[in-house]
């Protein structure tokens, strides 16, 4: 399965048609180029070379290509598993979400994410007296939300490992020079984690629910307090949070009572779901798919940071696993973000492993 859908563009920041698909030099550039539409065309390829070889097959092979994904909107994944689950009914899914490394020109590891961190957003509501702007307050709400989101965007949430984060660093200390590789047998040490949290932000987030503040809203004239000030956190959390007691966690590290901490409606967001597990006929399939296109690697366990709609799946009982184009860590940086791309190569040899996985589940 794959989204079709993609984030919007400032076509002005880029230095392609981002709309075009156009190649050059190797490189795919293209809004979706990255997420998600290599995945959706490799998907379609697999399936194509499927039939083209008459390739028997002893299990059902869907192909799910979707929209909505980035909206979480009527029209995505969750009305699609309610309506039409008869058609999708499945006991491996395999979606996007891997995070596959290449460094110096070869793939380092091969990402399979069997977790994900939910989207579960919150906003901080700050309350107090209006008035004129020339006459200080000690309840201007803006004052106290603004000492409230610094709170919040510096507070080092309560990290922890489950069995995928556990099998990740494990791993991937194997394949690390010496200094980072002590951090990874270490990850949950106090300094590791300040070490992470400055050089791989990406492993500081895997281990904790994050608090990210994103959007600020208050006054409507300069010279007028306003009698309320608003901001939103972006809150990724781990599978097993329990998020009313992370927003009571949080409350009292504001410790302000001007300050409301507000859940937002996650009615359309992704569902709570446990991890996939690493015992499986498609964990294993994937680990040799990974070692007869790229011997030179490893595969990796990993939760990713970001959420995508295998939750509706891992909701519903599917092992969904998420895989991608193997990419740098400039081009991975590029995901939403301007020219972004893929190396044809490595979209060629993601669809080697794809075919390779598929067939070591489905045909006999």
């Amino acid at each position: 399965m794959g989204h079709e859908d993609v984030v919007p563009v400032d076509r002005s920041r880029w230095t392609v048609d981002p709309f075009a698909g156009s190649e050059r030099d190797g490189v795919i550039y293209g809004r979706g180029a990255s997420d998600d539409k290599a995945m959706v065309a490799a998907n379609l390829e697999v399936l194509l070379q499927l039939k083209r070889m008459k390739v028997p097959l002893d299990r059902d092979v869907i192909f799910l290509s979707e929209a909505s994904e980035e909206m979480s909107s009527p029209a995505g994944m969750a009305t699609i598993v309610d309506r039409y689950w008869d058609k999708i009914d499945c006991e491996f899914a395999l979606n996007e979400g891997g995070g596959s490394l290449v460094e110096n020109g070869a793939v380092k590891y091969f990402g399979v994410a069997t977790a994900e961190k939910l989207p579960r957003g919150l906003r901080l509501e700050a309350t107090g007296s209006s008035g004129h702007g020339s006459v200080p307050r000690i309840d201007n709400a803006v004052v106290h939300l603004a000492a409230a989101v610094a709170k919040a965007g510096t507070w080092d949430t309560p990290a922890r490992l489950n069995e995928t984060t556990r099998a990740f660093f494990e791993r991937l200390a194997t394949i690390s020079a010496p200094e980072e590789a002590a951090w990874y047998r270490n990850v949950l040490d106090v300094k590791v984690q300040e070490e992470l949290k400055r050089k791989k932000p990406q492993y500081y987030s895997m281990v904790r629910t994050s608090v990210v503040p994103t959007m600020l809203k208050a006054g409507y004239k300069s010279n007028v307090i306003p009698p309320s000030a608003e901001a939103t956190l972006d809150v990724r959390a781990l599978p097993d949070e329990d998020l009313g007691k992370f927003r009571e966690m949080l409350a009292e590290i504001i410790n302000d009572p001007q300050i409301r901490v507000i859940a937002e409606d996650t009615s359309l967001s992704m569902p709570a779901a446990p991890p996939s597990k690493l015992a499986t006929e498609m964990f294993a399939a994937l680990e040799r798919a990974q070692k007869e296109v790229s011997p030179e690697a490893i595969t990796l366990p990993t939760m990713t940071t970001g959420a995508t709609d295998s939750s509706f799946l891992r909701a519903k009982g599917v092992q969904a696993y998420g895989i991608g184009v193997p990419k740098t860590e400039e081009e991975s940086r590029g995901v939403h973000g301007n020219d972004e791309r893929i190396e044809t190569k490595q979209l060629g040899l993601f669809v080697r492993f794809l075919f390779a996985a598929v067939t070591g589940v489905a045909a006999p």
